[in-house]
This record gives C-alpha cells, sequence and structure tokens, in this order.
C-alpha cells in the first residue's frame, strides 16, 4: 500500500476544498463534456435492474426535481430518509438546466450526513417503461451512479432506486461559495428551463411536505436578494432621464 506523506496529504485537502476560479471551472467543464450513447444508457439500465425480481413494484427515491416534478405515474408517495448521503448542489448541469458554454448546476446526493426526500411507488408492469424514461432524463452523461438503498418511511423501511453522486466525474464540482453557485445558477438555462427555477421549486416543493433543508434555503435568500437588487438597478436605469 501506497504511504502519502503529510505535506503531500495536506496539499491535496487544500486543493479540493479552496474555491477554484469560477471561469476556470466552467472552461474545464467544457472541454470534456459527452453524451452517454443510447447502448451505454441502456446498459445503465438493464446493469441496474438485474436484482430486480419482475412482477413486484419498485420504490424511486426523490431529493431535487423529482420532488416537485416526477412526470410519472406512482401508485403511492411517502417521505423518506437515507442515511449516508446529503443533498447537494455539487453536479454541473450541461443540457437540462445549462450549456456546455454556461453550465448550471442540479443537485447530486453526496456522501455524507443524511437525506430527507420523497419516495414514489412505481407498478411492477410500469417499471421499465417509467425507468427507461427516468434515465433519459438524469442519466444524460451518466454523472449518477444508481443505487439500491435502503429508506427509512414513517409507514416502514423500503429498497429503493437513488441516484448518488458519482465523484469520480468531471461533472462532480463540490466546495463552490455561497457567491459561485448563485452567480451559476442565476446565468444557467437548458432545455428544462432556468436553473434558477430548479432551485426555487426544489425549494419550495421540500418546505411544502416539511422539509427543512437550511443550506439551500441560505441559497434561496441569497437568490432572491441578488434578484432584487437586479430589479431595483433596472428600475433605476428606466428613471434616469436621458438626453
Amino acid at each position: 500500500m501506497t504511504c502519502i506523506q503529510p505535506a503531500l496529504l495536506l496539499a491535496r485537502i487544500t486543493v479540493m476544498t479552496q474555491p477554484a476560479n469560477l471561469e476556470s471551472l466552467i472552461s474545464s467543464s467544457r472541454a470534456s463534456f459527452r453524451l452517454l450513447t443510447d447502448e451505454e444508457r441502456q446498459a445503465s439500465l438493464e446493469a441496474f435492474l438485474a436484482p430486480w425480481r419482475p412482477h413486484t413494484d419498485l420504490w424511486v427515491f426523490g431529493y431535487g426535481s423529482l420532488v416537485w416534478r416526477p412526470e410519472f405515474d406512482y401508485l403511492e408517495q411517502r417521505q423518506a430518509h437515507v442515511n449516508g448521503y446529503h443533498r447537494s448542489l455539487c453536479l454541473w448541469s450541461r443540457r437540462n438546466r445549462g450549456t456546455p458554454e454556461q453550465p448550471g448546476l442540479v443537485f447530486g446526493l453526496d456522501a455524507g450526513g443524511s437525506c430527507r426526500g420523497m419516495a414514489y411507488r412505481i407498478a411492477s408492469r410500469r417499471v421499465r417503461d417509467t425507468l427507461y424514461e427516468l434515465w433519459k432524463r438524469e442519466m444524460p452523461s451518466g454523472a449518477y451512479i444508481p443505487k439500491w438503498l435502503n429508506c427509512r418511511t414513517r409507514q416502514g423501511n423500503i429498497r429503493a432506486l437513488v441516484f448518488t453522486m458519482d465523484r469520480s466525474t468531471d461533472a462532480y464540482v463540490p466546495g463552490l461559495t455561497k457567491e459561485q453557485l448563485i452567480s451559476i445558477v442565476q446565468n444557467a438555462h437548458g432545455i428544462y428551463g432556468p436553473c434558477t427555477e430548479y432551485v426555487l421549486e426544489t425549494a419550495h416543493a421540500l418546505k411544502q411536505v416539511g422539509i427543512q433543508d437550511s443550506k439551500l434555503e441560505t441559497l434561496v435568500s441569497g437568490l432572491q436578494d441578488k434578484s432584487a437588487l437586479s430589479r431595483e438597478g433596472k428600475l433605476a436605469a428606466q428613471r434616469t432621464p436621458k438626453g
């Protein structure tokens, strides 16, 4: 086993935790972006479904847009709690909520802590069709690792599909400052709409079902303050006499 000197280890940790220049982050993200082929995406789905027993319902755990826009039929929904992972705005979105030139951010389920979200039970006869569409939505670039994880609910424990963050992907962007997060979110727009909408709708949906996320609420407050300042600036410019 390789032994890493303490000084070298400290240097690596410092590089990972210090906020990087935003322009360089976006530039490196743009250079390495690639969508999965249909064959690669289908292979990922089949690998996930290998342990699934046909004719049994399947649970899906949502912690981001799936909380407010699942876009599939389900038999039942429950609040659910996952241990070992936390909700984090740490994934470049270069298609759904941004572009390669101006990427947005979406939530990943990153290692450590715990997360509360919503679980949906899909009827066995709809599992394959539902997951086929879900894979197109959630796995365009393969930045998530789909896992079977245990989830706690008030009605009892369940085992569900959970899209966890793949830390080895170039789309993983941890350690952004609040100011960097706000700047990225405010300026990105993808095929599903503005990144701001994604963040605000997720925060609203979580609040509606009684799920508290203090970091997300702080970010939303910052976004709203910036938006208010921007509106005031535009109004002031309109009131300024010309000529």
